[in-house]
This record gives structure tokens, C-alpha cells and sequence, in this order.
């Protein structure tokens, strides 16, 4: 009689990093200060939804809203909030140095 032939053991699944929902404020620059959320709105009118996510700084109140998609990630809103601060600060840079005409 031969000997019965064993299976392979199944692989085990890595499991994914979990990423992060608290963040520091670019403002006051606490740690883990800003909280990121996702809300779905239904408006009454049919199936209409608005789709908001935001960041929020519960020591200097701080606040970022933009529209979110299905594969927006609560990263993805911080991300977004300190790409427009550089905006703006940028912005208000190169007003400053450019030069009047008079």
C-alpha cells in the first residue's frame, strides 16, 4: 500500500496596515489632533447624494471640507487640506513680491 499523499497547507493572509484616521494640524502642529470623517447626505429630491469629507482639529477648531468618491480615504482628505494650505500660502507669496505698476 502507498503512502496518501499530504495537501499544502494554505498560505495565511498578511494582514493590510491599517492606516490612519487622526493626524497632526498644520496650524497649532498637535499630534493626532485633526480627526478625518466621511459623511454620505441624501438630499430629498430622488437619489440624489452628496458625498463631504472632512478634517477637523479639536484643539485650534481648524476645519477642511471637500467632496469625496468611493475610493476616497480619510489620508486622501488630509492630503488634500495641506495641498491647498500650500496653495494659498503660496499664493499669498507671490502677490507679495510681485512688483506694482504704477
Amino acid at each position: 500500500m502507498g503512502k496518501r499523499k499530504s495537501r499544502a497547507k494554505p498560505v495565511p493572509k498578511k494582514p493590510q496596515p491599517k492606516l490612519d484616521v487622526c493626524f497632526t494640524c498644520p496650524f497649532c502642529n498637535h499630534d493626532k489632533s485633526v480627526d478625518c470623517s466621511m459623511y454620505l447626505l441624501f438630499l430629498g429630491f430622488g437619489d440624489m447624494k452628496l458625498k463631504i469629507g472632512g478634517a477637523y482639529c479639536r484643539v485650534c477648531e481648524a476645519s477642511y471640507a471637500t467632496s469625496i468618491h468611493h475610493l476616497t480615504e480619510p489620508i486622501d482628505i488630509y492630503g488634500e487640506w495641506l495641498d491647498e494650505c500650500e496653495r494659498v500660502n503660496c499664493g499669498e507669496d507671490n502677490s507679495r513680491k510681485r512688483p506694482s505698476i504704477a
